[in-house]
C-alpha cells in the first residue's frame, strides 16, 4: 500500500451540499435586505469556511455589525436545513466502502462548522469514516495543516502514510501545507480545468478514480 490513511474534504468531495449552502446564503441575505446569490456564485465563494463565504456573500463595505448578523442568520438556519438537499456523490459510499475493506483509515477535514461536519458524518458515513474535524472556532483553517494534524493525530497515522483529498485549490494547498500528497476531484466546485491551472497532478473524474491512486 502507498498510503495507510485517507483524508477528505467534504463539501464538494464527498458530499453535494451546493443545493443547501445557498438556501442559506439567501435566507442571511434576505434578512439583511442584501442581493441573493445563485448557485454558481456560492460556488466560487465556498473553499475557505463560512465566515469567508459570508465574506464573500455581503456587498463591498458592509459594516462588521451586518457582517455578523448576516453569519449568525446563515448559521441558525443552515444548522436547521444543512441536510435538506445535501447528498453524497454517485459512487462516494461504495468507494468509502472499498477503502474501508482494503484496511485504510479514513476521515473527514473541514472547514465547515464543527457541528456540521459531525452531523453529516454521522447521517451519511458513520460506518466508514470514523473521524471527523470542522472549524471549532480554535483551530487555523485549511488551508494550515493544524486540523489535519489533529485528524492525524485522532487516526493515529503520521503524514508521511496519508494521502489528502479535496475539491479546491485550498485543499491543494492544504496538503501541500501538510506535507503529503493531494488527490484533486473534478466533480466538486471547481472544474477539472481549473484545477490542473492550480497545478493538481492527480485528478480523479469519478470516485472509484481515488482507488487508483492510492
Amino acid at each position: 500500500m502507498r498510503y495507510t490513511t485517507v483524508i477528505f474534504d467534504l463539501d464538494g468531495t464527498l458530499l453535494n451540499t451546493l443545493d443547501d449552502l445557498t438556501a442559506s446564503v439567501n435566507h442571511a441575505m434576505d434578512m439583511m435586505g442584501m442581493p441573493r446569490h445563485t448557485l454558481d456564485e456560492v460556488r466560487r465563494f465556498v473553499g475557505n469556511g463560512v465566515r469567508v463565504l459570508i465574506r464573500r456573500s455581503v456587498p463591498a463595505g458592509t459594516s462588521d455589525e451586518d457582517y455578523e448578523s448576516a453569519y449568525n442568520y446563515f448559521e441558525e438556519h443552515y444548522a436547521v436545513h444543512c441536510k435538506d438537499k445535501t447528498g453524497p456523490y454517485e459512487g462516494v459510499p461504495k468507494m468509502l466502502s472499498e477503502l474501508c475493506k482494503m484496511g485504510y483509515k479514513t476521515a473527514i477535514v473541514s472547514n465547515k462548522i464543527d457541528f456540521a461536519v459531525k452531523e453529516l458524518r454521522d447521517d451519511f458515513f458513520a460506518d466508514t469514516v470514523p473521524v471527523a474535524v470542522g472549524d471549532d472556532l480554535k483551530m487555523k483553517n485549511k488551508p494550515a495543516p493544524d486540523m489535519v494534524f489533529k485528524a492525524l493525530r485522532e487516526l493515529g497515522s503520521d503524514k508521511s502514510e496519508c494521502v489528502y483529498v479535496g475539491d479546491t485549490d485550498v485543499d491543494l494547498e492544504t496538503a501541500k501545507n501538510a506535507g503529503m500528497d493531494c488527490v484533486s476531484v473534478s466533480w466538486g466546485f471547481r472544474s477539472r480545468a481549473e484545477l490542473e491551472g492550480y497545478g493538481a497532478r492527480m485528478i480523479a473524474d469519478v470516485p472509484a478514480d481515488i482507488l487508483k491512486f492510492i
